[in-house]
């Protein structure tokens, strides 16, 4: 008799937890545990609603990663604007979606239009120190490794051209290898690998198509950062190519993910979502 898979958003749920708790406890995250949990109780509420709206079973797994993952990465001086991306985000999942198949990563969404639209949020660059980061990078790792990782080709296609990128542009510009290096040792970068980019949910069904955007995205990411002089842009690359995703899919068809049926370690931060009632696998969204 085969085993049921534990569900991957749980591994994910449990890594973010404790790179909180450690941010706040031990690294003095400027986020306080009641911000947190406000963030992540808007999420889930908002995950509710919608839920029931659509007629759906209300999951509360993939809500809680969204709101984990913008209470390390958006920062604002106010509580309301981090309640109204948490909003932006599982929203996002219902709204904005391409035959049975939402757009965009929902934590991406909410951080790209709460930049573009206010001047009260800005992204935390997630300096952990080498051992809360390596600590993480091992703990993403390892999920990949346990989970059987559905999408890890993303992963490792995007921090591979990332990293090159990076390197390249150093020994172009002749700088020190410390100094990509320490570019490389980013706690949001990680948090953009293992769990926004590779949101099984919301990346392209074939992995040809999936490591053709990943290199984009990393591509697209680096001429923001090093070419327009501009921050953030991973978010911005991620959240434009999004939207070639569809084309993608149309071209290079393959089985879309499901997770009953496939794993990965990334998220975006994944929620459940909904099909239309001809879709033979069930949909979830994503972080």
């Amino acid at each position: 008799m085969r085993m049921k898979r534990l569900d991957p958003r749980l591994y994910q749920i449990g890594a973010l937890t404790l790179l909180l708790l450690y941010g706040v406890f031990i690294l003095d995250f400027d986020v306080t545990l009641l911000r947190a949990a406000l963030i992540v109780g808007t999420a889930i509420v908002t995950q509710r609603i919608a839920s029931r709206m659509a007629g759906i079973a209300f999951d509360p797994k993939s809500a809680s990663i969204s709101g984990l993952s913008l209470s390390l990465l958006l920062r604002s001086e106010s509580v309301a604007p981090l309640l109204v991306a948490a909003v932006i985000a599982v929203g996002s999942k219902f709204v904005l979606r391409v035959r049975g198949k939402h757009v965009f990563n929902p934590t991406n969404f909410a951080m790209v239009v709460m930049l573009l639209l206010t001047g009260k949020v800005w992204v935390s660059p997630g300096q952990w120190g080498s051992m809360a980061f390596f600590g993480f990078l091992i703990a993403c790792i390892g999920g990949l490794v346990v989970n059987r990782a559905a999408r890890s080709d993303v992963t490792f296609a995007f921090i591979a051209v990332w990293s090159a990128l990076v390197i390249g542009r150093s020994l172009w510009l002749g700088e020190p290898m410390a100094i990509p290096l320490h570019r490389l040792e980013n706690g949001a970068l990680l948090l953009f690998t293992f769990f926004m980019i590779s949101d099984p949910k919301t990346t392209p069904d074939s992995r040809a198509g999936r490591v053709f955007f990943a290199a984009a995205v990393a591509a697209g990411g680096w001429y923001i950062n090093y070419r327009l002089f501009r921050t953030n842009g991973i978010l911005w690359s991620l959240a434009a190519w999004a939207v070639v995703v569809p084309f993608i899919d149309l071209l290079l068809r393959a089985e879309r993910y499901s997770w009953s049926g496939g794993t990965t370690c990334a998220e975006s931060l994944p929620s459940p979502s909904f099909s239309p009632p001809q879709t033979p696998t069930p949909s979830a969204a994503s972080t």
